[in-house]
């Protein structure tokens, strides 16, 4: 029968992912393009559906056009929200400030763009963000994920603006920086398992 692992490696892995949390609050301090290389070098590390490995990466670190972003992406996402009748008084609504930024000051957004007719791109894409996120922490680094962005980072003239090709989707959408403080993981509830589906005994 299978006994887990005692080793300190398999204790280390669970610990990142267990210690993990979305950081919305950063320094105002750049990371250095080796850093960044490192996060996407892990990000293609992901399972991938059939070995399509269908994930391409913009990396923005431009502030002003990360505020463009932001700007654009804010009453695109009040609108999704209302069509889905999220009471108002719910955080959503600081989408509705003009000084709030989505990517809360961070100084990289990762987006992991593919081609939507290729099957299973989503699921593969986001598994590239996670891994990014958890290689981010392995780090000391934050990050969260703003899939508020992607309404407008699928915009024609945004695309445009990052080389997006035109058949090309922005998937997955994540930001990266130093964290202000350390943020304590929010709590989970435990599995919701709906069967568990054992060999029927003698």
């Amino acid at each position: 029968m299978f006994q887990e692992p005692a080793s300190s490696h398999a204790e280390q892995a669970l610990q990142i992912i267990y210690d993990r949390s979305s950081t919305r609050a950063y320094c105002y301090e750049d990371l250095s393009r080796d850093t960044v290389q490192s996060l996407l070098e892990a990000g293609v590390r992901a399972p991938t559906a059939l070995h399509q490995e269908p994930w391409s990466f913009v990396v923005i670190q431009d502030r002003e056009l990360l505020r463009r972003i932001s700007d654009a992406a804010k009453p695109l996402f009040l609108r999704q929200m209302e069509r889905v009748s999220v009471p108002r008084d719910t955080t959503v609504y600081a989408y509705s400030d003009p000084h709030f930024n989505i990517f809360y000051d961070a100084g990289v957004l990762i987006v992991v763009c593919a081609d939507p007719s290729l099957p299973f791109i989503e699921a593969d894409c986001w598994l590239a963000a996670e891994n990014i996120m958890l290689a981010a922490c392995a780090m000391g680094l934050g990050s969260c994920a703003i899939g508020s962005a992607l309404p407008a980072l699928n915009l024609p003239e945004i695309k445009r603006d990052l080389d997006i090709p035109a058949p090309m989707s922005a998937v997955a959408a994540l930001i990266v920086g130093i964290p202000k403080a350390k943020e304590a993981p929010t709590s989970r509830n435990p599995p919701r398992i709906l069967s568990w589906k054992m060999p029927q005994t003698a």
